[in-house]
């Protein structure tokens, strides 16, 4: 059997046929959302991430780590919006600052304060910056970053790295999407030293740029060995190759980032979900002497345009969540939930001889039904999805909000009585599945 052919499991069919069955009928609302949604855009969605079968609830509204759907139910939310959700929802500090954003006026078509006092907060924080610009999503930034990359080096090949993710039209799940950007991507295996190390080599002399998350977010939350980034940043160095680090994720595994736990700068990197406080945001920056070249007085200068590049909700929102809640201590505390949770996870999983696994670190992981350990997403190609299906059904009709792939993040609103819950509904759903779980 190839790592691709499904478990010949009808219990497992069953057992998946009755979790839709209960959760159709307890979310009919969402179910006539999604009829209706479905003659107005393809599928009923505009997002496709957020899509999962039968049909996904819809929600009404969220309140600190909690979220209502328009079935009246509620979720303690471990998908933080892929992230973006660290703060929570409509968290007071937050709210305040996009309020009196608002009152002031939004639409100014100038400079405005918050711009100049949020890029220096991330210059502070973050090691690579030197200098920093602001878009309009993570996507943007990383298209921002690898343009750039491009046109200083002259060359015109990027490595990228199989499964990994940095935006809607640079995605390498499975080979690529056809809706990618057109650049000559060159495809990496993550995590092999030896392999990369030739490859980057080999490829130095028409090689502009590498990019990577320092842990995989959608690629299975996998973390770099410290090795590997060593590596990549050495040879890089070496040939006059710029590395990009996507931190659009990452960035909220420690107060500086992965680059800064690490220890590991790199040229360049990116920022995006949660740095908006809520609001559409990206962000991207590194050395000096590559960031002014957007410098507009001088000669020559790259242009840079958009119309929200600095709007002011953005700016508002992200300034007052760096500033004022996102200390290194709650960052702390959030990534000891997010370990405690993985751990507990893991530890209802050996008790009961399954075969699965976690990955991540702090407060994003992934449940893998797989053995572990994983280290490169391909190890992660043996699990059959039936298995995650069932589970996220099985954990929404617990009352648990997680996401259709096995991701979760957690947020700052998080803390030990969730993470024992969520627990506590883990375990029982091992429990009521056991037969029909792998061993």
């Amino acid at each position: 059997m190839n790592a691709h052919t499904p478990l010949p499991n009808l219990e497992l069919d069953a057992a998946i046929a009755d979790a839709r069955e209960r959760y159709t009928r307890a979310n009919p609302r969402s179910l006539a959302r999604q009829e209706a949604a479905a003659a107005s855009l393809p599928g009923g969605n505009t997002r496709g991430t957020i899509w999962y079968p039968p049909f996904p609830v819809a929600m009404a509204g969220g309140e600190g780590c909690r979220l209502t759907d328009i079935d009246g139910h509620t979720y303690v939310d471990f998908v933080s919006e892929y992230t973006a959700a660290l703060y929570g929802h409509s968290h007071p500090v937050i709210a305040a600052a996009l309020k009196g954003a608002i009152d002031k006026g939004i639409l100014l078509g100038a400079p405005n304060t918050y711009e100049a006092d949020l890029a220096a907060a991330l210059v502070a924080r973050f090691p690579a910056f030197e200098r920093v610009r602001f878009c309009n999503s993570g996507t943007e930034a990383n298209i921002m970053a690898l343009s750039m990359a491009r046109a200083i080096t002259g060359r015109a090949r990027i490595l990228v790295f199989r499964e990994g993710y940095h935006g809607g039209v640079l995605t390498f799940a499975k080979g690529g999407s056809p809706l990618n950007l057109p650049f000559p991507f060159e495809f990496g295996t993550y995590n092999d030293v030896e392999g990369t190390e030739a490859q980057v080599r080999a490829l130095a002399p028409d090689l502009a740029a590498v990019i990577l998350e320092p842990m995989m977010g959608g690629g299975g939350c996998i973390p770099a060995s410290q090795d590997f980034l060593d590596m990549l940043r050495r040879e890089t160095a070496a040939a006059g190759i710029l590395l990009i680090f996507d931190e659009v994720m990452t960035s909220r595994l420690s107060p500086s980032g992965l680059q800064g736990k690490r220890g590991v700068t790199p040229d360049l990197a990116t920022l995006g979900k949660y740095m908006g406080g809520g609001a559409s945001f990206g962000g991207f920056g590194g050395r000096a002497d590559l960031m002014d070249r957007f410098d507009p007085a001088q000669p020559g200068a790259f242009s840079h345009g958009g119309t929200f590049n600095n709007n002011v909700l953005s700016m508002a929102a992200g300034l007052a969540g760096i500033t004022h809640v996102l200390t290194p201590e709650a960052l702390t505390a959030m990534n000891a939930h997010g370990d405690a949770l993985r751990t507990g996870m893991e530890a209802i999983l050996a008790k009961a001889g399954i075969a699965a696994c976690m990955t991540g670190e702090g407060s994003m992981m992934s449940l893998n039904f797989v053995p572990g350990p994983v280290t490169t997403p391909g190890e992660l190609a043996a699990a059959d999805p039936r298995l995650v299906h069932l589970w996220q059904i099985e954990m929404l009709l617990r009352g648990q909000y997680v996401t259709a792939r096995g991701m979760m993040a957690l947020s700052i609103l998080v803390g030990a009585p969730e993470v024992e819950g969520f627990l506590a509904a883990f375990a029982d759903f091992v429990e009521t599945n056991a037969s029909i779980l792998p061993h």
